[in-house]
């Protein structure tokens, strides 16, 4: 290691604890530990351009331990990707560009937003998969325009969450060989020595998993860090897997090898001892970076801008050559073209008979997959009931990446986790599939896509008791309300094919918000009313025939809508004048102008009944205090589908019987 080499790590560990000491808050241990093979590889092995944070060809790095978030700051600070010092005087300070965590659309420069462990080492595995897809679709012999690497930082915790083995097992079933991960090995976690939970031989199970695996014995050996980091790259059939042996809290006396350095400030003393442990100069100054370090990184960050000029060139002839091609990149890389969808009368074709809209959602995936060449996707090994294959298309698979379709298993974790990946990426549109009840494996991921505002499509089937005969295991309940209560997410719950195609509308020309279509299993009559008013989150499907006199309102949500339309015509023929509106999308409605929310749910109307099979949590806003709801009292049985539906109280009578009770009750 050169002297200058040896200024620049520290300048790493310096800055990351001066920023954690300022703060009092935050993980010195990871950047302590881990600055050398951070270094190494941005400086030696990692192709980015601080100058063109976005260029397509760009080797992709997730700290997976986002904790260690001042690690990544600090190399974005020195190589001068717009983080400023005052930055760094702001970590973890309200507004600021620093926060705890890395934040992906927040601070430039960070690929995905990281903290839950492991979640990063999912979505490495998806951005793996994107290029390996993407490499596939576009490249050509002596014209590899895409031909990049992704790597993921991680320690001990990644490991032990169960999603990195997801998602481990799928990449090395992949064979996604430009995927390679750095194992941040220190043996320390908050409660102590790893030994009390974590014996595991890990490399082992890399192994099997099928990666490559390399061990780097001292953390502080840039060359034996460089030389594993270009052994991976040398393998062409298998992801790689490099163990680097650190010491949490490397450098500060006190600390270092010790639990206490992990999440809790150094303390200025121990700053200070870590300093002069280093040989950093004026150790009683804080914040304070010899302008040699800045020199150094300023020249390492011109080994990117190379990078990306030659690649310019090399993709400015390819598309000379191949303009074809040229015309299907800008297809992958542009948004999906709203106005023309929302006038394509195929797209928006009528169905006569009843379909479960599963089906109606497979027949549009089938259109759809010819119009948006970048769509990509699949399900946790329940395609032929999701509805999800794209017939046609092939299977993404080590022999064949260009396919497709995406088969993950049985691991819906994990696979939500790569669609994020994928869809951060770029120039790819994921969609991924489970059954609804199983959209709980997947929360924590759907979450972060929600938070990084980026829309992934989820098809989730067999939303309700209409399941039947599998039993309350698989009858989702509770989960639209858990889903409702998550910010940045469109749950769309359609009635019939019109509402389906609508939810699919949604989907494709979101920009920011994540969509969940939720389907049903059984067969549904397609509704007179139903339309394009559905994307407004709530519309009046069956007006009441004296609409001047308007009584009541049945609001219903997707296999209900039918139903709640029965009640109404039973209730006319006794006089009563009630409207139907279906609500596909509460999140949808609740955007809407107040004047349209008035114009569908009129104040002054408040005999309301909500008709929906599942719990009843979060209706009180629409039913409001003189209102009812047909709702699930709570787990649903074993039986077919329309056994349990009367067993439940989802029947005409019931629903009529209800809405005259809350009509006496406000009389």
């Amino acid at each position: 290691m050169s002297n200058i080499d040896t200024t620049c790590v520290n300048a790493i560990r310096v800055l990351a604890a001066d920023a954690i000491q300022k703060a009092n808050s935050g993980h010195p241990g990871l950047p302590l530990g881990s600055a050398p093979m951070a270094y190494e590889l941005w400086a030696n092995h990692m192709n980015h351009n601080p100058k063109d944070p976005k260029w397509e060809n760009r080797d992709r790095f997730i700290l997976s331990g986002g904790h260690g978030s001042t690690l990544l700051y600090s190399l974005l600070h020195f190589y001068g990707y717009g983080l400023t010092m005052e930055d760094m005087k702001q970590f973890r300070q309200d507004g600021s560009l620093t926060p705890g965590h890395p934040e992906y659309g927040h601070t430039v420069g960070v690929e995905a937003t990281t903290g839950p462990l492991g979640a990063g080492m999912g979505m490495a595995v998806g951005m793996a998969m994107a290029e390996a897809h993407l490499a596939a679709v576009f490249n050509k012999p002596g014209y590899e325009i895409v031909d990049h690497y992704t790597f993921a930082l991680g320690g001990d915790g990644c490991m032990m969450e169960g999603i990195s083995s997801e998602a481990f097992s799928l990449a090395g079933t992949l064979g996604l060989s430009k995927l390679i991960i750095l194992y941040d090995s220190n043996n320390i976690s908050i409660e102590g020595d790893t030994d009390i939970a974590f014996r595991e031989d890990v490399q082992a199970r890399m192994r099997a998993f099928g990666f490559q695996t390399i061990t780097v014995e001292d953390g502080n050996d840039l060359a034996a860090i460089g030389k594993a980091i270009e052994e991976a790259k040398a393998d062409k059939e298998h992801p790689s897997f490099i163990t680097v042996k650190t010491q949490i809290g490397y450098g500060c006396p006190a600390k270092q090898g010790k639990a206490s350095a992990h999440g809790e400030p150094l303390g200025e003393e121990n700053v200070k001892a870590l300093k002069e442990n280093l040989g950093w100069p004026e150790p009683d100054t804080s914040f304070h970076i010899p302008q040699e370090v800045y020199d150094h990184y300023a020249e390492l960050a011109k080994k990117g801008a190379t990078a990306e000029t030659a690649w310019e060139k090399l993709f400015a002839d390819y598309c000379a050559k191949f303009p074809e091609q040229k015309k299907l990149w800008d297809a992958f890389h542009a948004p999906v073209d709203a106005a023309a969808l929302d006038q394509d009368e195929k797209f928006w074709a009528k169905a006569e008979k009843p379909i479960a809209t599963r089906a109606a959602s497979g027949n549009v995936l089938q259109y759809i997959k010819d119009l948006v060449p970048q769509l990509i996707g699949g399900s946790a090994d329940l395609a032929p009931s999701n509805k999800t294959e794209m017939k046609g298309e092939g299977d993404f698979s080590k022999e064949n990446y260009a396919g497709r379709n995406l088969h993950f298993g049985v691991r819906e974790l994990a696979m939500a986790a790569i669609a994020n990946g994928i869809a951060l990426h770029g120039g790819l549109r994921p969609y991924v599939a489970t059954f609804f009840v199983f959209s709980d494996y997947m929360k924590p991921m759907v979450r972060l896509a929600a938070l990084m505002k980026i829309p992934t499509t989820y098809v989730l089937t067999h939303d309700s008791i209409g399941v039947g005969e599998d039993g309350p295991t698989h009858e989702p309940v509770e989960q639209l309300a858990m889903w409702r209560a998550l910010p940045n997410v469109n749950v769309f719950r359609p009635a019939d094919v019109t509402e389906t195609e609508a939810g699919w509308y949604l989907a494709l020309t979101s920009k920011e918000t994540p969509t969940l279509l939720v389907l049903t299993r059984q067969g549904l009559p397609q509704l007179a009313g139903s339309s394009k008013e559905a994307l407004k989150g709530a519309y009046i499907v069956s007006e009441a025939k004296d609409k001047d006199n308007l009584e009541g309102i049945l609001i219903a949500t997707g296999s209900e809508v039918a139903l709640a339309i029965e009640a109404q015509a039973e209730l006319a023929a006794q006089g009563r004048s009630i409207r139907v509106v279906s609500m596909p999308c509460m999140d949808l409605f609740a955007k809407q102008s107040d004047a349209y929310k008035e114009s569908i749910l009129p104040s002054d109307v408040r005999a309301r009944v909500a008709v929906e099979a599942a719990m009843p949590f979060g209706w009180g806003d629409y039913v409001g205090l003189d209102g009812a709801t047909v709702a699930m009292p709570g787990f649903g049985a074993s039986a077919p589908g329309g056994v349990l539906f009367k067993k439940f109280g989802f029947t005409k009578e019931h629903v009529v019987e209800t809405m005259l009770r809350v009509l006496a009750k406000v009389k």
